[in-house]
């Protein structure tokens, strides 16, 4: 269970690195969550997922 935490948490790192997380977002949700599954597929990709 811990080594699966630290994996969640190494990725949200990675996410905040492109500051989708690091800030609170002020557009419309849609657009947000475009731009959520762009990042996250751009560090799973990197990670080879």
């Amino acid at each position: 269970m811990a080594s699966f935490r630290m994996r969640v948490e190494n990725k949200i790192r990675e996410l905040k690195i492109f500051k989708i997380l690091s800030y609170v977002y002020r557009n419309f949700q849609k657009k947000y969550n475009m731009r959520f599954n762009i990042t996250a597929g751009l560090v799973n990709l990197r990670h080879g997922f």
